[in-house]
């Protein structure tokens, strides 16, 4: 099911006294969903992706635009009646009821033609059940579960439905990092078995980026940015996406563009076209970084952290925001722990500018 969203925007009441009016939580949302696709609406606390999922089930009205599944204007339609099924970050099971019956309780409240029978409820359940891997859990209660089993839980009441658009909001938040692993896959591989349309929603962008075919990066309820995960990895519009994404985070410098040449501090660190003489926010990912031992940038070494595959080279420069810089080179390279100082080479293509005002993107060419 193709979900369409045009100029969707939500303002609620201003709670501030001293400055009343209207909060814009969702500004002007536009963006096409593809059917059969996973989504990931990512961004800090506070962006809008959880405003913006309820628009999309109906549990809030929009304040103007419109909401589309494939071709029918569900803008005005009531929850109940728009066909999605939804997983809240709390697992919401009735702790009284066994799995089978958590699953089936979806089903118990259709009415007229949709009615089913207890035999029919309880062959879609069995089936939800094994989508999940739940089957041999049917009759334990919720208490009885672990997190991650309880989610699937959820999940499962929420694709008994057999819904157009699957919903889930921060569902992995309360697992802890073993389960979220598992069970990340397990959302990847239900979507991909079912084929239903997904917009999953969260602030880990490790947890987006791993198993979203694009994400949609929101910031204070306007849209930064939208893409294949791996592409907005490389090619950051804005110094906000730049610095949201990435594991160890993007390192930031004061630099300036002088001369066709990159500084960072006194030092001339990439030779640059096509960029007029000014200062500029340099954003280096860790794994942009090659020791060498006649490298243009001198970093104060702190420590060097290994980390079995990779080495993460901890250290410090004047012109850093960053408190410490992590560089990711190969376990293989060798590294002083001892040194003072190590030097590094910049690749091109992990370096990126930035305005220093506006955070928009600067974009150059490298000799």
């Amino acid at each position: 099911m193709k979900i369409v969203l045009q100029n969707l925007t939500k303002k609620f009441p201003s709670r501030n006294k001293k400055s009343p009016g209207e909060v814009i939580a969702v500004n002007d949302f536009t963006f096409e969903i593809p059917d059969g696709k996973l989504i990931g609406l990512l961004g800090p606390s506070g962006c809008g992706k959880s405003t913006a999922l309820n628009l999309i089930c109906g549990l809030l009205k929009p304040t103007s635009g419109r909401i589309f599944f494939g071709e029918d204007d569900v803008t005005d339609l009531p929850p109940e009646h728009r066909g999605v099924g939804l997983v809240f970050q709390s697992y919401a099971l009735y702790p009284h009821l066994t799995v089978l019956k958590n699953i089936t309780f979806p089903l118990e409240n259709l009415r007229g033609a949709d009615k089913l029978s207890k035999e029919e409820m309880e062959k879609r359940a069995l089936e939800a059940a094994r989508l999940v891997q739940l089957e041999g859990l049917m009759d334990r209660k919720p208490s009885e579960l672990s997190g991650g089993q309880q989610q699937r839980v959820a999940i499962a009441r929420a694709l008994v439905k057999t819904p157009r658009v699957l919903l889930l909001d921060e569902p992995l938040s309360n697992l802890d990092a073993r389960l979220r692993l598992q069970t990340r896959e397990e959302i990847r591989r239900i979507q991909r078995q079912t084929g239903v349309t997904t917009v999953f929603v969260t602030h880990d962008q490790e947890e987006a980026m791993s198993i979203s075919d694009m994400i949609v990066v929101m910031k204070e309820g306007v849209v930064q940015q939208i893409g294949k995960p791996q592409e907005v990895y490389d090619e950051p519009i804005n110094l906000f996406v730049a610095k949201f994404l990435g594991t160890p985070p993007i390192n930031i410098f004061q630099g300036k563009v002088s001369g066709g040449q990159l500084y960072i501090g006194e030092e001339s660190v990439l030779p640059l076209r096509d960029v007029q003489d000014q200062k500029v926010t340099v954003g280096i990912r860790p794994e942009g970084f090659i020791l060498q031992e006649d490298g243009p940038l001198t970093c104060d070494l702190s420590r060097v952290e290994v980390m079995g595959r990779d080495i993460s080279v901890v250290s410090t420069h004047p012109s850093s925001e960053n408190a410490s810089i992590r560089s990711i080179i190969n376990a293989e390279t060798k590294v002083d722990p001892d040194a003072q100082t190590v030097r590094f080479a910049l690749k091109p293509r992990k370096l990126y500018l930035f305005h220093p005002q506006t955070g928009e993107r600067i974009h150059f060419t490298a000799e």
